[in-house]
């Protein structure tokens, strides 16, 4: 974070990608005619993309429909905050070769369930920001505009 005086900073994609790297769950953005919803996911890097995986449902439906997502990932510590939001497409993992590729990025389900559809997200665009958590500032007396 830099030490200018506005507590909110504007990360470039490169300290974006290094922040989503740090973390394994995020928010999975759907959205199909007027219902857009919300998933949990744990996910894992992979080159240029995002690799997470699911089984048949709801989430794998709206992601043939629609394969427009936004991806939202966050942290935070008692004085900083950061939250990074990748646009881009999602698509499930066809052939043989990307399976076998996907199988070996690390990506275990939380959960005991058999998950096994990879999805990739193709970011379109990846933007961040990062926040200093200070105390709220006077209400009372004269305003800096």
């Amino acid at each position: 974070m830099s030490a200018q005086t506005d507590p909110i900073e504007t990360l470039s994609p490169d300290q974006s990608w290094e922040l989503l790297g740090t973390q394994e769950l995020a928010r999975l953005v759907t959205h199909v005619g007027d219902t857009i919803d919300i998933f949990p996911v744990n996910y894992v890097i992979d080159g240029d993309g995002i690799l997470f995986r699911t089984a048949p449902g709801s989430k794998l439906f709206e992601l043939t429909v629609n394969a427009d997502v936004v991806f939202e990932v966050d942290d935070h510590t008692d004085t900083d905050a950061w939250s990074v939001i990748v646009r881009g497409h999602a698509t499930a993992l066809e052939t043989d070769a990307d399976v076998l590729r996907a199988e070996t990025a690390g990506l275990r389900p939380w959960i005991p369930t058999l998950k096994h559809v990879f999805v990739r997200v193709a970011p379109i665009s990846v933007t961040g920001r990062a926040f200093r958590r200070t105390p709220e500032p006077e209400r009372d007396g004269a305003q800096e505009y």
